[in-house]
């Protein structure tokens, strides 16, 4: 068992203990989004998008901007605490941990509840019958790279900060913007020029990966090149992560 698995253990732990309080969310919030989203605003787009019934488009995009929702909260607020309010990252130093230990435990735990978001979104799809493929499991993969991607380097930038307004900041001018103009509920092509935005935010390439598994829609040799687009955040992210985690964990 390496050192990072133990790390991941120190987590599950924890999360067996408080589970019942994120379990009902994580079932109710795809519930209520297809509701809202999906068969509310889709009641109004009768021509669905690019020939696909609107709810059925959408679906796929609700899951990606969960798994990034997801990893975005257990990349912000837990990894502050955990230098400035419960010390969790120095004592793990003391154990003693290597600081890429500590980072790959956390972060490992942190798609565990990407998956866990992912998958319970999927189940709800499932239910709706908006899953056209059975390459739709390819999904949760996916959704676990996207999450890597984003919560590499948004754990990165929690390490550099001290005070939980920094974290507010990044919500209002990265993550709700990152939100919206993905391609999560209409396509990026109606943006213009600003299209080219959205190819570089890496939930966009989770989405349209997402997309094509539960269309049942090959995407081709783009599809590998997105692979290894959100791959490269996530390895640039965690050794970024490491760096600053390092500096912080001398003082």
């Amino acid at each position: 068992m390496t050192a990072s698995a133990y790390v991941l253990e120190y987590h599950l732990v924890n999360y067996r203990r408080t589970w019942r309080a994120s379990a009902l969310s994580t079932l109710v919030l795809p519930l209520l989004t297809m509701l809202g989203f999906g068969i509310g605003v889709g009641g109004y787009v009768t021509a669905g998008v690019d020939g696909v019934d609107y709810l059925d488009w959408l679906v796929p995009g609700l899951i990606a901007s969960a798994a990034v929702q997801t990893a975005i909260g257990e990349s912000t607020w837990p990894v502050l605490s955990y230098f400035e309010w419960l010390k969790v990252y120095f004592a793990q130093a003391a154990a003693p941990l290597r600081v890429a230990d500590i980072v790959t435990g956390h972060l490992a735990f942190m798609l565990f509840r990407v998956l866990l978001s992912a998958g319970a979104f999927l189940l709800v799809a499932a239910f709706f019958g908006t899953l056209h493929s059975l390459w739709a499991v390819a999904v949760l993969p996916i959704s676990a790279l996207t999450g890597l991607a984003v919560a590499a380097p948004v754990m990165a930038y929690s390490a550099s900060v001290t005070s939980d307004s920094y974290l507010a900041i990044l919500m209002r001018f990265a993550v709700l913007p990152m939100s919206l103009f993905s391609g999560v509920f209409f396509p990026i092509e109606s943006l213009g020029l600003l299209r080219w935005v959205a190819y570089v935010l890496p939930l966009w390439h989770g989405v349209d990966l997402s997309r094509a598994a539960t269309l049942g829609v090959s995407p081709g040799w783009d599809g590998l090149w997105q692979l290894l687009y959100l791959l490269g955040w996530g390895a640039a992210g965690w050794s970024l992560a490491v760096r600053r985690f390092g500096k912080r964990l001398v003082v």
